[in-house]
């Protein structure tokens, strides 16, 4: 499924990774390079099997932990109510 940040979450991406800023809380939240992999991955229309595949592309990393790592990084995104 694609991802979609709510309405009032920026982001920026640096050196190290992307910075999500929730304008609602005024909390910042960093994603490393591989959460920002992930992420980029998603909101271009991915579903998680390919953000999964866009991290055992890029990193040293096996499918398991590689799909164990994105579904985290989903849900918490979800919980925390910065990404529908």
């Amino acid at each position: 499924m694609a991802l979609r940040f709510s309405a009032d979450v920026s982001t920026a991406d640096t050196d190290y990774g992307t910075v999500l800023l929730d304008e609602r809380a005024g909390e910042y939240w960093e994603l490393n390079p591989s959460g920002s992999l992930v992420v980029r991955t998603l909101m271009a229309g991915g579903d998680e099997a390919d953000a999964v595949a866009a991290l055992v592309g890029e990193f040293e990393i096996d499918l398991a932990q590689a799909s164990r790592d994105v579904e985290a990084l989903v849900q918490r995104l979800r919980i925390s109510g910065l990404a529908e």
